[in-house]
């Protein structure tokens, strides 16, 4: 991808050869001829000008730099980012639109324009798969499933029938979308568990990222549903009904029960634990290994919750002070 593309895409000052061309991003110590490296601090920038990379991304401190293609901007990691989207997309679109012979398409499957099949993948009956999607080797995508364009689905994905899915979302390998809730009636005579119907959907919207091994399932009657720009670590798990808004950020092995609603912008660490019916508001933050039981509402923007049951995290450290001092009166 040439120097002056990404510039325009980004918005950002070109100095220098603008017919440069990128095939990738790097760190300054591992790049090669023809790839675009970062800084942030004007301290590293002599290392950045020194080393093999094609072009550089920088702030306003190195306006006046020599050595190498720069891209000025007020936002050089962010800026990076975006960049690292736009050369692995222009990749990806050369060797877009194959379907592997040993995959498995059925005939009434719809794949649009650009969309590549990997080896032993399965598109069942029905589903439809947008223009510049990714497959990858061993996924199995159910019937009637819906994908949208540019997507990113690495192999040995699961997605169950009655899943939707946005566009630019990226789905980890060893993901599963749209299984079964898990939801039992029990009988009070016989103790037996029956299984109560997991018939709902599952809707995941546009630019969301879920990682490796997740699972998320469907609702039980209606549907669970995971917001626009939501990213999900790996190794996470959301139960069915749950709502989730845009833009949360789950860290690995949080575990959240059926029908929670988590509205926009929340943060969860790792390892959190949330029990059903629990509603998370606008902009709260639960740390690592908290813990919110059955039916709580956490309200605060901004405001960090900590513990078990997690509670303010000023409130959580006094607490803590307290216990420590009853410990030395021992």
């Amino acid at each position: 991808m040439k120097l002056r593309r990404i510039a325009q895409a980004l918005d950002a000052r070109l100095e220098g050869d603008e017919d440069v061309e990128l095939t990738g991003v790097a760190s300054i110590a591992s790049a090669l001829p023809r790839d675009l490296i970062f800084v942030e601090e004007e301290k590293y920038l002599p290392r950045a000008l020194e080393s093999l990379a094609a072009a550089v991304i920088a702030g306003d401190f190195a306006a006046k730099a020599q050595g190498k293609p720069l891209l000025i901007c007020a936002h050089p990691k962010l800026a990076f980012a975006r960049a690292a989207q736009l050369i692995q997309q222009a990749n990806r679109n050369k060797s877009a639109g194959a379907v592997h012979p040993t995959a498995v398409v059925y005939p009434s499957a719809r794949l649009h324009s650009g969309v590549s099949v990997e080896e032993g993948a399965v598109i069942c009956e029905n589903a439809e798969i947008g223009e510049g999607t990714r497959i990858g080797i061993g996924a199995v995508i159910g019937r009637g499933v819906k994908i949208g364009g540019e997507c990113e689905i690495y192999p040995q994905v699961t997605i169950y029938s009655g899943t939707t899915l946005g566009s630019h979302v990226i789905v980890h390998a060893g993901a599963v979308l749209g299984s079964d809730g898990f939801g039992y009636v029990r009988d009070p005579k016989s103790g037996h568990y029956e299984k109560f119907p997991q018939l709902g959907r599952l809707v995941i919207e546009d630019q969301v990222e879920i990682g490796a091994n997740s699972t998320i399932d469907r609702g039980a009657l209606d549907e669970t549903r995971i917001g626009r720009g939501t990213k999900i670590d790996n190794l996470v798990h959301i139960g069915h009904n749950c709502s989730l808004g845009q833009n949360v950020v789950i860290a690995a092995q949080t575990g959240i029960s059926g029908s929670v609603v988590i509205e926009n912008d929340v943060i969860l660490g790792g390892q959190v634990g949330i029990a059903d019916h629990v509603r998370l508001e606008e902009g709260v933050i639960v740390g690592a290994q908290g813990g919110v039981p059955s039916r709580k509402i956490l309200r605060g923007k901004g405001v960090v919750f900590w513990g078990t049951p997690a509670r303010p995290i000023k409130e959580y450290l006094k607490q803590l002070a307290a216990m420590a001092r009853l410990g030395d009166r021992k």
